[in-house]
């Protein structure tokens, strides 16, 4: 496996391991409707693009094929985690966690704030995050449940 900073050739198959991941791995934990709107088939997603095109964003790579991403947004905000629906339970996240938290420390940053679904609450709760709070988004219309935890990091 090897990481390295996102870019934006990567967009497209970036898009589609988020759409994947999403309609499959949290399918366990939300509505179809609820996929639907977080991450929709027509994948029009600028937003995304542009976060991840604009912060400190990480991809892992296996035999050329992208399996996870993350980024954050530069105030010790943890801002995406997926990792491919076939390589789940394999390091890849803890990969892509340990560099962004890695980036936080380097940059001074001492707390780092996350909002996680209730898919990936536990793997966060295992690195050390703490649930401040749960809450219930809307995306499109569709409301959601996720979590927003922290971590601090002692310098």
């Amino acid at each position: 496996m090897n990481l390295r900073r996102y870019h934006s050739e990567d967009w497209t198959e970036v898009a589609k391991l988020f759409y994947d991941t999403v309609h499959s791995i949290n399918a366990a934990d939300y509505t179809e409707i609820q996929l639907n709107a977080w991450v929709p088939e027509d994948m029009d997603l600028p937003e995304l693009e542009s976060r991840l095109s604009n912060t400190y964003s990480v991809v892992v790579e296996n035999g050329g094929i992208i399996i996870g991403f993350g980024n954050e947004n530069g105030t010790g905000y943890f801002d995406c985690l997926y990792v491919h629906k076939d390589y789940q339970r394999m390091g890849v996240g803890s990969l892509i966690a340990d560099n962004i938290e890695g980036y936080f420390f380097d940059m001074g940053i001492q707390i780092i704030t996350t909002d996680a679904s209730i898919t990936a609450k536990p793997f966060f709760e295992k690195r050390g995050y703490v649930v401040l709070k749960r809450q219930n988004v809307k995306t499109r219309g569709h409301g959601f449940i996720n979590f927003k935890m922290q971590k601090e990091l002692y310098q």
